[in-house]
């Protein structure tokens, strides 16, 4: 990697000494009912260019800005936009666009680490802010932003679409009604196909033109480990939190909806590890996680291996759409679900197989009533931009926020873990035969898929015991836990501290 030069450093000093004047300025720019709402889309990959066409779709919506750290991203997504006859200003660097006193509202679609201190700064410079789940990367960062979204009275949604849909508040609302009885178990599926990402043998390129230091941000400065610059980052712990983090999100938020749980669980437990692959990811592919609520267990499952042994693992490589629908079909399903939920009831259950739709069942499996719903999230951001209504916001930050957490909790028990024996795994669920099960099922999965567990032994998380007014773990372990709720950011790039 290129040294910085001098002008380099007087360049970031400069940008970096404009954020802190941010949150003494006085901005005067919310959207009145009739005006158009200014937008800034921050992040053009993936998430990035679903935004775009989400509000493109919003009336009275300017795409004003949008921003990426690589160039060439940059200037694909202004020539696609260009062929529609949209011109918005291209940025490179956040920092100068959050200057502009022509936007309104960021939606911010970068990686996880940025997430939070993104929307922060957002929040200081006066704007409104989207912001993809997780809505964090430490579960410190993101009571932050909550406090953020507070003091600088600004709209924060976060991108839970799931909570967008009537219909799957329908469902919510007929449960607590009584209908199917109290819940025995939450549960949540995240059986989504992850080909290896392969060992890299030494540092890897980063993209031309791209300013890596700007990308890492608040991260430790490591050259890149991995092939696919821009989306495998997910697999490592200093940028993503793993699937858990990454689809588990909306799963866990619809399973905690369910629940009815205003904060963190009392306990959280994770079995698993990354099976099946040799290669430089870090997260786990294979995970059960079990978060002890008062009203019932949320259990939360990651797979990312097939149903059966797949010849071709090992190899790394972007998996296209058609070869994508193979892999699906390939997947495992839990009560005809591969991507959602079931939610147990004495009575019968709640099974949400896909987005904004369920159905109820009988314990005998007779479908008893079904919830429509749609995606609504976008839009629904832009009209309380208008209204400053944040109480009718369907991503509230704060859930988002206690949603995240549960990921990161996750990923903290897996953290602390130890590879154990079957054996003395199976022995330790002894009485709790919800989690038992789920992991009965795993060790079949993992098995089917040649997996050696005398070999490749499975990470017996350590079980954390968290206090939910404090956001912190208490009892054994409970310092060494509490040092992983919070990184130690890279200046400039700090999150403050709000709350």
């Amino acid at each position: 990697m290129k040294s910085p030069t001098r002008r380099d450093f007087l360049k970031t000093a400069t940008l970096a000494a404009a954020t802190t004047v941010w949150s003494a300025r006085s901005w005067a720019q919310v959207a009145g009912a009739n005006a158009d709402v200014r937008v800034a889309v921050v992040g053009l990959n993936g998430r990035g260019r679903h935004h775009l066409t989400s509000l493109r779709a919003v009336a009275g919506v300017r795409i004003v800005a949008i921003c990426d750290l690589d160039p060439a991203v940059l200037e694909r997504t202004a020539a696609g936009l260009a062929q529609d006859g949209l011109t918005p200003v291209k940025y490179t660097d956040v920092r100068a666009l959050l200057d502009s006193p022509d936007i309104d509202a960021i939606t911010i679609a970068t990686p996880n680490h940025w997430h939070a201190l993104m929307g922060i700064w957002a929040c200081q410079a006066g704007k409104d802010v989207f912001v993809e789940k997780p809505v964090s990367h430490t579960l410190w960062e993101g009571r932050q932003l909550v406090a953020a979204a507070t003091k600088y009275n600004r709209v924060v949604q976060a991108g839970t679409q799931m909570r967008s849909g009537a219909g799957l508040h329908e469902a919510v609302a007929w449960v607590r009604a009584g209908h199917l009885g109290p819940i025995t178990a939450s549960r949540g599926f995240c059986y989504k196909r992850r080909k290896s990402i392969g060992r890299t043998t030494g540092p890897q390129a980063v993209p031309a033109g791209l300013n890596y230091d700007l990308w890492l941000g608040p991260a430790p400065v490591e050259a890149p480990r991995r092939g696919r610059f821009h989306y495998d980052w997910h697999w490592f712990n200093a940028y993503g939190n793993g699937d858990i983090g990454n689809q588990g999100i909306h799963q866990m938020d619809v399973a905690r909806l369910f629940l009815g749980e205003p904060g963190l669980p009392r306990h959280t437990l994770s079995i698993g590890g990354r099976l099946g692959y040799v290669d430089d990811g870090e997260t786990p592919n294979t995970q059960v996680v079990v978060h002890d609520f008062p009203t019932a267990p949320l259990i939360f499952e990651v797979r990312g291996l097939p149903a059966k042994q797949d010849p071709d693992e090992g190899k790394p490589g972007a998996v296209g759409a058609e070869a994508a629908g193979a892999l699906a079909a390939s997947m495992d399903e839990y009560r005809g679900v591969r991507i959602g939920n079931v939610i147990d009831c004495e009575g019968g259950s709640i099974v949400v197989p896909e987005y904004f739709a369920a159905a109820a069942y009988d314990r005998e499996g007779k479908r008893l009533r079904e919830f429509r719903g749609e995606d609504r999230l976008m839009q629904n951001f832009i009209d309380v931009v208008r209204s400053r209504k944040t109480a009718e916001l369907y991503g509230q930050i704060e859930e988002a926020h206690l949603s995240s957490a549960l990921g990161h909790l996750g990923g903290i028990s897996h953290a602390l873990g130890r590879a154990a024996p079957e054996g003395e795994i199976r022995e330790s669920l002894e009485g709790d035969a919800a989690l038992a099960e789920a992991y009965g099922r795993m060790t079949e999965h993992v098995a089917a898929n040649a997996v050696d567990l005398g070999r490749t032994p499975v990470v017996l998380g350590a079980l954390l015991t968290v206090d939910a007014a404090t956001e912190r773990c208490i009892g054994e372990g409970a310092a060494v836990a509490n040092a992983l709720l919070k990184r130690t950011d890279r200046a400039p790039y700090i999150v403050p501290a709000l709350a």
